[in-house]
């Protein structure tokens, strides 16, 4: 089912397709992702590379991602696969959060409910000023985080920010990398371990390390497991570290 299985701290991280992986995994706490938007107008715009879509001209050059070229009726499939799959291995009253762009919004909230699990809201990252301009229209400044639980959650513990205003990472490890602060601040309301079925980099993970959250993530491209992975060892080294000055 999977090619690669690591254990690095507290996170277990798997190198293979989530569809495949995520009948085989013990049961988790909450779902925190990120999954292949499959943005673009066209077949030609999802066809591009997506260094070419999603990356301005004299930018950094990051590998390529896998599964971002569906268009918005298999996109509905797969994702309504993905999150049905997730929610199996989730309790009552557990959370989804996935993000989306504005274009596959409606969609994924679509699949979010086919899926069975109850679609509770969107929470906004506005990305700030230093996001991409479009000359004569509205700069595209933010993305979305689609939120719903499995089923009735009681009202109780911490509450979360609503939106969150943060810049695009100056330094990125994936061509759509977000900033480890988002991630952290929507764990604020969840329980490990976290399940990632498209870890891409890692950040999710991070977050979990540094919040001292068990964590669970899936990646079917070999090039950005292996950056998963040298990204969750310094995390883990990193805390490791900051516990010893703490004592």
């Amino acid at each position: 089912m999977f090619v690669k299985r690591r254990r690095i701290g507290p996170a277990t991280v798997y190198l293979g397709d989530a569809l495949e992986i995520l009948p085989t995994l013990d049961p988790v706490g909450d779902v925190l992702t990120d999954p292949p938007y499959s943005s673009g107008g066209n077949v030609r715009d999802r066809a591009q590379a997506t260094t070419a879509k999603y990356l301005s001209t004299g930018h950094p050059q990051y590998p390529e991602f896998q599964g971002d070229t569906r268009d918005q009726r298999s996109y509905l499939a797969w994702s309504t696969l993905w999150m049905g799959r997730a929610r199996a291995l989730t309790r009552p009253g557990a959370m989804l959060v996935s993000f989306s762009d504005w274009r596959q919004l409606p969609v994924t909230s679509d699949a979010l409910q086919c899926a069975g699990w109850v679609w509770r809201g969107i929470v906004p990252w506005d990305k700030t000023e230093g996001s991409r301009p479009q000359k004569g229209r509205y700069r595209v400044q933010a993305e979305y985080a689609l939120w719903g639980t499995n089923g009735a959650r009681p009202q109780a513990g911490p509450v979360a920010p609503g939106v969150f205003r943060m810049s695009v990472p100056r330094v990125k490890h994936h061509v759509a990398g977000k900033p480890v602060d988002l991630m952290t601040g929507l764990m604020t309301v969840m329980e490990g371990p976290i399940l990632d079925p498209f870890m891409g980099s890692g950040t999710v993970g991070v977050a979990c390390v540094q919040k001292g959250l068990a964590y669970v993530g899936i990646e079917v491209d070999p090039t950005y497991f292996e950056i998963a992975c040298g990204r969750l060892e310094e995390a883990v080294k990193a805390a490791s570290r900051s516990k010893t000055v703490a004592i």
